[in-house]
């Protein structure tokens, strides 16, 4: 079988390499990364490769604004002592002396992290969340902007996840992309709360390859160890770096290199966004030997591969699909027997999305028709930034959804809720929610894709 792209235009993958910034450094923080830092950063950082004196970079107070910048523009709830981001800008230039004067004497310790706890996208399951103090994540956004650069010139180019200029949309275009080159048998991989159980000591010794400034050293690991507070009771982390704290994202990404690296140099194609990774092969014992090699590694790692959720998919049998990302990548073949792999919305993700149109459209809203347009259309616009690339019949499918919520909200109004559809869109047909300007996914689609196509 071959595949013709011309067949499907629906299914143009998004853009494989970061966008924006042609200077790969050009997204670092100026006030915090020197002319002469970056050109060191260039030559692939100081003799040897290390860095030896960060410290007085993280606690300096331009950088220490620059990372209050940041918190104040993810806003947040506060943490333990209660203080919010609104209350700590109100005297900034105190706080920041305070912290720094704290650095100086040694006695800086960070609070314990406020336990929460998150629905799990796609589960009954809740995700523990760790909110740290504003202040304490005003000095991880400093030692993040410290680090990040050190450490983005390392990582390895097929990980995506909480990077500069990388995307979920783009590590999803890019499995599409290889399984239409023909890499078809799919390790689809689960760390097993891989957050909560990061071994401190090995992470903290795959910090040291790059930088050696012990003083920086042993604040990560104060954020390691940092406790946490849930229900009045007080414990003690011994793994893991809580979701929710700045500073995870990047050593959670640190940790991982190595397996990138590692699959890397054994040929493997791998696609990951933080702990959630695939990989593209073209048979079923080059799957099965790619696995065998991420359970060897996480087994040294001091991880666990989730035994039910890791499985090898072969897209080469028809009607097969597999999740990843919320997206759901699945063989649809056309009559003629041309290879089609569609790229859509996986079951949970679109229940999430019918949840959040029923709760914009209240069959018994009271609001203006405009009022409950201007709140669907936010919430259509947000969704569709990150589903923008799926299938054209997933938009019209929630596209049609909309607007039959809206006809009964209409035909409640007018005495006239049991409606059949047929009358009720004779009444009020496509064009009149187009003329109230309510957002259409699937027009806003055919705009991307002509968008894209222009870029080619």
């Amino acid at each position: 079988m071959t595949h013709d792209p011309k067949q499907d235009p629906a299914q143009v993958p998004m853009l494989a390499t970061p966008t924006g910034e042609t200077d790969p450094y050009g997204w670092v923080e100026r006030s915090v990364w020197t002319k002469r830092m970056v050109g060191c950063l260039r030559q692939g950082g100081p003799e040897g490769g290390k860095w030896y004196s960060l410290h007085d970079k993280v606690f300096a107070t331009k950088t220490l604004e620059a990372g209050f910048a940041r918190v104040l523009a993810n806003a947040g709830a506060p943490g333990v002592d209660g203080v919010t981001v609104e209350a700590f800008e109100k005297h900034l230039a105190a706080e920041i002396h305070r912290l720094q004067t704290a650095w100086c004497a040694g006695t800086y310790r960070p609070d314990a992290v406020k336990r929460a706890w998150i629905a799990k996208p796609g589960s009954t399951e809740q995700r523990p969340l760790g909110i740290p103090t504003v202040r304490d994540r005003v000095v991880q956004s400093a030692l993040r902007l410290v680090l990040e650069p050190i450490f983005e010139s390392d990582f390895h180019e097929h990980s995506y996840g909480f990077r500069p200029g990388r995307s979920a949309q783009q590590a999803a275009g890019v499995v599409l992309g290889h399984l239409k080159a023909g890499r078809l048998v799919v390790v689809d991989a689960d760390l097993r709360g891989y957050f909560d159980s990061i071994p401190h000591a090995r992470l903290l010794d795959a910090v040291r390859q790059r930088v050696t400034d012990g003083r920086v050293l042993d604040l990560i690991d104060l954020f390691l160890k940092a406790g946490v507070m849930e229900d009045a009771r007080l414990t003690t982390p011994e793994a893991g770096t809580p979701q929710g704290g700045v500073i995870s994202p990047l050593l959670a990404n640190i940790y991982l290199d190595a397996l990138d690296q590692r699959l890397a140099s054994a040929g493997r194609t791998m696609v990951r966004y933080a702990d959630d990774f695939v990989i593209l092969c073209h048979s079923h014992d080059e799957a099965a030997h790619a696995l065998a090699d991420v359970h060897a590694w996480t087994a040294e790692a001091g991880l666990t591969l989730h035994p039910t959720k890791t499985q090898i998919v072969d897209l080469g049998l028809p009607g097969t699909w597999f999740d990843f990302l919320g997206f759901r990548f699945k063989r649809s073949d056309l009559p003629d027997g041309t290879l089609r792999i569609l790229r859509l919305i996986r079951d949970k993700s679109l229940d999430r999305a019918r949840d959040a149109i029923r709760a914009a459209t209240p069959r018994n809203a009271g609001d203006a028709l405009e009022t409950i347009i201007l709140r669907v259309n936010r919430w259509a616009r947000g969704w569709f930034g990150y589903f923008r690339s799926i299938h054209r019949s997933c938009h019209h499918l929630l596209d049609t959804m909309i607007r039959r919520r809206l006809r009964s909200i209409l035909s409640r109004r007018v005495g006239r809720e049991r409606w059949g559809r047929g009358l009720a869109h004779q009444i009020w047909p496509n064009a009149f929610f187009a003329r109230h300007d309510l957002f259409s996914l699937e027009q806003a689609h055919v705009g991307y894709l002509h968008s894209y196509s222009g870029n080619r």
